[in-house]
């Protein structure tokens, strides 16, 4: 049985389940991390020393901690098929390439420096101008986005990857966070597509109201 550590409104952990959830994996989720606590007991601390969620274990083996760690055991573990996740080593990278940018740019540019003031600090606490300031380093990632999605219809190519799970799931925040976005109709297109597949909608279109002014 493959069991989650990490609440249902954490963004790195909804990457994970939604990728569960188009793999039809068997699993059992536990709410780990900040309300719900116990992610700095001995026992968890022993799996992630970093205190962070998600984590999975999956079975006997040793526990699974790091979103793309997590992600690329599981595409390779429970399989899905040679387009989302192909074995060969060159064809594999063009899809890691894009799934490693829209972690490393696109979800850096976004999470801490926009979602976080814009959701997560009370509205009296919140630097609107360290916002506005950060939004144009997110928007010229999204710019390469709306090329490649004008180009076609995936973001490593025509094929749902492994890459659309770790850059979708910043979208459902992205498009419903109070800032202005700019016109990009393949991204828009795109988002649609996304929101029309059962395991976006169940795992990635969560709410984050319990978030709100947390901080």
């Amino acid at each position: 049985m493959l069991t989650i550590f990490g609440r249902a409104d954490s963004n790195n952990v909804q990457a994970v389940m939604w990728l569960v959830g188009e793999l039809g994996i068997t699993h059992e989720r536990r709410d780990i991390g900040q309300r719900f606590g116990g992610n700095r007991t001995p026992e968890f601390l022993a799996m992630n020393p970093m205190g962070l969620v998600p984590v999975i274990k999956d079975g006997e083996d040793a526990p699974i901690a790091e979103t793309g760690a997590i992600l690329r055991y599981l595409a390779s573990r429970f399989g899905f098929d040679e387009t989302f996740w192909p074995s060969a080593p060159a064809a594999r990278a063009q899809v890691d390439r894009w799934a490693e940018w829209a972690k490393v740019e696109v979800a850096a540019a976004f999470q801490a420096p926009i979602f976080y003031p814009m959701v997560m600090v009370k509205p009296e606490n919140r630097d609107a101008a360290a916002v506005e300031k950060a939004l144009p380093r997110l928007n010229a990632r999204l710019d390469i986005a709306e090329a490649l999605l004008s180009a076609h219809s995936h973001l490593a190519g025509e094929a749902f990857t492994l890459a659309d799970i770790v850059f979708g799931s910043l979208l459902y925040r992205y498009f419903t966070v109070e800032i202005a976005r700019a016109d990009r109709p393949a991204l828009q297109r795109y988002y649609e597509t996304l929101c029309a597949r059962p395991a976006y909608r169940e795992h990635v279109m969560v709410s984050y109201e319990a978030l709100r002014g947390i901080a």
